[in-house]
């Protein structure tokens, strides 16, 4: 059964056009993969999936529900990292997740301490986020799409800027999470990490989203 679906979905950004009438639809369970070259449209595909912007024409549905109309602008319980997250830069890692946390009041600190030790990261650590390396933020960004247990994640290019040791550590999270039943679409630029990861791939070419065999 299709969790996500995209029919005859449309669109143009400034003055280009990235997406003429393509279907697309997105199985439970499954970690999906989005590749092609820089400026062809992954992140506004995941934009438009997550309800941030809207499509020129065409439908994107949610489990059955039309996303952007009446009610229902955003999907619930997704964890999305797309471009980078905007943290507050003079609190710790824990305090930024706290705050995001305390938007749902679903998790507790243990959650969010676990949650950043499973990526990598010290919670109890002094350190703001402001004097974190890319690859902390990384790390930051993952856990903050995965401490509240979110059942679809929306990952763009969720292992850049990571060490090889924490590559390796989020692809085996991931794909954990697949065995639990998450649904995961995800971009990257290395072709590793879509081999590892990706039960199917598509790729984005001529303003069509095109199956390639794995």
């Amino acid at each position: 059964m299709s969790i996500i679906s995209l029919e005859k979905v449309s669109k143009s950004f400034k003055g280009s056009v990235l997406f003429d009438s393509i279907d697309f639809n997105v199985e439970k369970g499954k970690i999906y993969g989005i590749v092609g070259p820089n400026g062809v449209g992954k992140s506004v595909l995941f934009k438009m999936i997550c309800g941030f912007i809207f499509p020129d024409n065409g439908t994107i549905t949610v489990e059955g529900v039309e996303i952007g109309k009446s009610k229902k602008r955003f999907p619930n319980n997704f964890g999305i990292i797309i471009d980078r997250p905007g943290f507050i830069a003079n609190k710790t890692g824990f305090q930024n997740l706290k705050e995001l946390a305390l938007i749902r009041g679903e998790i507790d600190d243990d959650k969010i301490f676990k949650t950043m030790e499973i990526v990598g990261l010290q919670a109890e650590s002094e350190q703001k986020v402001k004097n974190y390396s890319l690859g902390m933020k990384q790390k930051l960004a993952i856990a903050q799409a995965i401490m509240e247990d979110q059942q679809v994640l929306i990952l763009d290019e969720p292992l850049n800027a990571l060490d090889a040791e924490s590559v390796k550590k989020i692809r085996h999270l991931l794909l954990s999470f697949k065995d639990e039943g998450r649904t995961i679409l995800i971009t990257s630029h290395n072709q590793e990490d879509i081999n590892v990861l990706c039960d199917r791939v598509y790729r984005i070419n001529k303003y069509k989203l095109e199956h390639m065999e794995i």
